[in-house]
């Protein structure tokens, strides 16, 4: 049965839901040969709870810095942020020490959260179903079919893992777009500009979204 989808920016490059975003190229971060405890029905379980959190926040009637609070809490609930983070980060996260890398979390997920969040609303109706699982290495992958008003359907892929003690997603796939690896790439410019100062990162994301 359909459900109500995530909402997303504009199709391809826009098309990220924050959660989590999308949220680095993370099947290298996972643990080569660790054991199922999760099946395909809590993957499948696990994206129709979230799904159903950010469109309760939607219809909420909050905006700006109290409905970005309610989308930060819903990814912080659903998404793997610690893994998500440091694959963010890349190669930067080998330098980084245990407090960097707890404030650059911190400031990542409010980050995410008021970047996308800030374009929820214009989704309001959109649904996506849910179209299977399956597993792939060392996680799961959640297919589903995204159907907005008036534009063509589009897939999305769900990459979900118990890895961190409980049932998370870490990384979605938009029409073959990882947007994982477009984040990485946006925080690995933002290095760029700061001469890989990561405490420099740590502030700009403070403020930017």
């Amino acid at each position: 049965m359909p459900q109500p989808m995530i909402p997303m920016t504009t199709l391809r490059y826009n098309r990220r839901f924050i959660l989590g975003a999308g949220v680095a190229g993370l099947a290298g971060a996972m643990v080569p040969g660790q054991a199922f405890a999760l099946n395909d029905s809590q993957a499948r379980a696990l994206i129709e709870r979230a799904v159903t959190d950010t469109n309760a926040a939607i219809r909420s009637g909050k905006t700006g810095p109290a409905l970005y609070a309610m989308f930060e809490r819903i990814f912080s609930k659903y998404a793997d942020v610690n893994v998500i983070a440091r694959s963010a980060l890349g190669v930067a996260a080998r330098q980084a020490s245990a407090a960097q890398m707890a404030a650059f979390t911190k400031a990542y997920q409010g980050y995410l959260s008021r970047k996308y969040g800030k374009r929820f609303r214009e989704f309001i109706g959109a649904q996506f179903e849910v179209k299977g699982a399956r597993a792939i290495k060392t996680f799961y992958e959640v297919k589903t079919t995204a159907i907005l008003k008036g534009q063509a359907p589009f897939e999305v892929l769900w990459q979900v893992s118990d890895r961190s003690g409980q049932d998370k997603f870490f990384n979605l796939i938009v029409e073959g777009v990882n947007m994982l690896a477009s984040e990485r790439a946006e925080i690995g410019a933002m290095l760029d500009r700061r001469r890989g100062n990561i405490d420099a990162v740590i502030q700009d994301l403070k403020t930017a979204g």
